[in-house]
């Protein structure tokens, strides 16, 4: 594929400074970059939460239709949580010091329905590396009823988007669990893609159809053979459904607000392939954070509302981007370099609203 060359002279001072005085917290606090105990028990807290409601349905300890839908609600839930929270870091080698840790730990979205070989191309290669900039980020890339560029074609369905995309949003993990891997996987080794990954389309292809398979008899199979002397079969699909309708809301609604808002830039490489900016501030003009207040949404969401931190340095896990964001923001305001954040998560989810309604009449 194509490249996009960033100007490593502009801004130099910046950068620089930037990434020495967060190497000096650590090494001034004595810290490990990567998880520590509370990572840990993190880890272990949401693995628990999203066993036990598969296990009540192995079971068959719960027949009550609702309470079977809500079951797959908190699994739903968990589901997010560990896409957010575990596997994330692992993917990006922040975990742990060690590769084989992280390589474990990442297979945590294959044992959730997704990919970790096509996550790792989409979000680490091109979307961390080419952050909304339209043709390279496929995070922006979207379907023809979507418009998330202003660079990207408008049709005049994109005039409601804003009120049908939470829709399409919430078929995210849906689409994740049935065709949206292979299609990726396809194309990233058309792309030459996989091969940067140390592996090769048959293994990864393999991989994916056992996960996959292993994926629907544990989550969907099974349950459906134990309640269905109890309950009407469709109580289970609808159940299955509805959890992963919830799972792909909440991780848009984690994703979507910290790129895609009408303060954030989406320029456009020259003829060239180059773009003139410093790709440390070009990470800063193209994304931001949002309820870093919130304990518990950083705490659930990974730390991903500390978006900025994750984007400028996301070799470390995301239990330390509270203590680095204020360094962060201070070196910006210093040089000059804009910081966007939003102080509640409402707000960030009503401006990437607003963001979606402009595109859709711009």
């Amino acid at each position: 594929m194509k490249s996009v060359r960033f100007d490593r002279k502009k801004d130099k001072e910046f950068a620089q400074a930037l990434k020495s005085r967060v190497e000096a917290y650590f090494e001034d606090n004595n810290l490990s970059k990567k998880a520590n105990s509370s990572m840990v028990l993190k880890t272990a807290t949401l693995t628990i939460f999203y066993l036990i409601p598969i296990a009540l349905l192995w079971f068959g300890a719960i027949t009550n239709p609702w309470m079977v839908i809500l079951l797959y609600g908190l699994l739903g839930v968990g589901q997010a949580g560990i896409g957010l929270s575990i596997m994330h870091d692992a993917n990006h080698g922040a975990y742990s010091d060690k590769p084989r840790v992280n390589n474990l730990v990442s297979r945590y979205i294959d044992a959730v329905g997704g990919s970790s070989i096509t996550w790792r191309i989409q979000h680490n290669v091109l979307h961390h590396t080419y952050t909304n900039i339209d043709g390279f980020d496929e995070d922006i890339d979207t379907p023809p009823f979507l418009r998330f560029s202003p660079h990207s074609e408008r049709r005049p369905i994109h005039r409601l988007q804003h009120i049908y995309a939470w829709f399409f949003y919430s078929l995210m993990t849906v689409f994740w669990i049935t065709a949206k891997d292979f299609v990726q996987l396809a194309r990233y080794e058309k792309m030459d893609l996989v091969r940067g990954q140390n592996t090769t389309y048959k293994a990864e292809l393999t991989k994916m159809i056992l996960f996959k398979v292993l994926y629907w008899i544990v989550f969907f199979i099974i349950p459906l053979l134990v309640l269905t002397p109890v309950i009407s079969w469709w109580v289970v699909l609808v159940g299955f459904i509805m959890g992963h309708m919830l799972s792909g809301l909440i991780l848009a609604a984690i994703f979507q607000p910290a790129h895609v808002l009408e303060e954030l830039k989406f320029d456009l490489p020259t003829e060239e392939g180059t773009m003139e900016v410093n790709q440390t501030v070009h990470q800063l003009e193209t994304t931001a954070n949002f309820a870093n207040g919130s304990t518990f949404l950083s705490w659930y969401c990974g730390g991903l509302n500390f978006q900025i931190e994750h984007h400028l340095f996301p070799h470390i896990c995301h239990i330390h981007y509270k203590k680095i964001a204020p360094i962060v923001k201070a070196t910006a305001k210093e040089f000059g370099i804009p910081y966007h954040e939003h102080k509640t998560f409402v707000r960030a989810l009503r401006y990437h609203t607003k963001m979606l309604k402009a595109l859709g009449r711009a």
